[in-house]
């Protein structure tokens, strides 16, 4: 009769159930708990980010100065209707002129660029170009009449720098290279701002940098915070620099199965349980494996095989019974055999290191030989 081996559905299922269903529950809560506490915006100059390159204590300042900050990573939320209001557009993300020509039409009242590209001055600060240079990191004069710079005073600027119409407002620079710029677009004012740091988390507290930031960007009550991201619908005009070509959202799926995968690995991983004992269709006893052993050796005229499996065998038990090491120099398990057993160490010698035998005849002679040492061994 046979028995399978393998098993049913039934039982796979049975067995697999509860372990697929705490997998299944832990990765649920995971996902929901990552997107619970996980914030609207991330990266670098994100309202919602507390690292050094965040800017979550700019947006709590705002706040607390009754500013209502709306952060998003949403292209369709920077294109609604701004009137009375202030839009922020981060340095990150990328953006087409599709994209920047649906921003311009939105009215918003106030439009802050961070850190923008030569296409977005282009269609949001006509005029605005940037000249190449880079400021170092040190604290610099507003030297303009910009009441949100002269309420700030010293600044700790640093990055690109553009030259401004004769019309637009320049501060923090030489004159020609400057780091804000302040224009008027129709009814809408734009400021340019080529220092983000300066409003980071890091450095919002030197000099006036916090000043400057709240009378710069805290003018109106609602502030929409926009930092672009694969929302482009022109990838072949981006503003500058290459969008990542994973977007964000994505980290969310990947740390859940990330997550499976180490439940997974654990349940799997785990003991395999007791030993379950089987029965044999057939018990072979050792004896016969030995008996068989010694035929094939017979067969093949293997005499030299089996006076070395003879040999090994008491030379187990001599190391046993003498306390001699397993690796052991024979002429030292010679010497310590003879000097407990009586024997010539010459005949001990050629006893258990000695060539192999040339006939039947002298294999047999050697085994009764070696069970006789043994025996001897083995007396107390």
């Amino acid at each position: 009769m046979s028995t399978p081996l393998g098993r049913s559905a039934g039982e796979s299922w049975r067995v697999l159930r509860t372990p697929l269903l705490v997998t299944g529950l832990i990765v649920l809560a995971a996902i929901v708990i990552l997107i619970a506490t996980s914030a609207r915006t991330s990266g670098p100059f994100s309202p919602d980010s507390t690292d050094s390159d965040g800017a979550r204590a700019l947006a709590a300042l705002l706040e607390n100065h009754g500013v209502d900050v709306h952060s998003t990573e949403t292209l369709d939320d920077a294109v609604q209707p701004g009137e009375g209001k202030a839009l922020i557009i981060g340095p990150a993300g990328s953006l087409g002129r599709p994209d920047l020509e649906r921003i311009a039409q939105a009215r918003w009242s106030h439009l802050v660029l961070i850190r923008p590209g030569s296409r977005a001055l282009e269609i949001l600060a006509p005029g605005v170009q940037q000249t190449g240079d880079v400021l170092s990191s040190r604290s610099r004069e507003a030297q303009c009449d910009l009441p949100a710079a002269v309420r700030a005073g010293t600044v700790t600027v640093s990055g690109p720098t553009y030259s401004a119409p004769s019309a637009a407002v320049a501060c923090y620079g030489d004159g020609i290279n400057n780091t804000v710029v302040r224009l008027e677009v129709g009814d809408r004012i734009v400021d340019v701002v080529g220092t983000p740091t300066s409003f980071t988390n890091a450095q919002l507290a030197d000099d006036g940098n916090a000043a400057l930031a709240l009378n710069l960007i805290g003018t109106h009550q609602d502030l929409t915070w926009y930092l672009p991201q694969f929302e482009s619908t022109d990838t072949g005009t981006a503003d500058s620099g290459s969008a990542p070509l994973i977007p964000p959202d994505v980290r969310y799926i990947g740390w859940a199965l990330a997550f499976a995968v180490l439940v997974v690995a654990i349940w799997r991983g785990r003991r395999l349980g007791p030993v379950v004992a089987e029965r044999l269709p057939v018990i072979v006893h050792a004896a016969e494996t030995t008996e068989g052993r010694a035929r094939l050796y017979r067969r093949s005229r293997a005499r030299d095989r089996a006076a070395a499996a003879l040999r090994e065998s008491a030379l187990g038990q001599l190391h046993e019974a003498h306390g001699i090491p397993r690796r052991a120099d024979p002429s030292a398990v010679v010497a310590t055999v003879a000097a407990r057993t009586g024997r010539d160490p010459v005949m001990l010698y050629e006893l258990l290191y000695g060539l192999p035998p040339l006939s039947d005849a002298a294999l047999m002679s050697l085994s009764h030989e070696l069970d006789v040492l043994t025996q001897e061994v083995r007396k107390p």
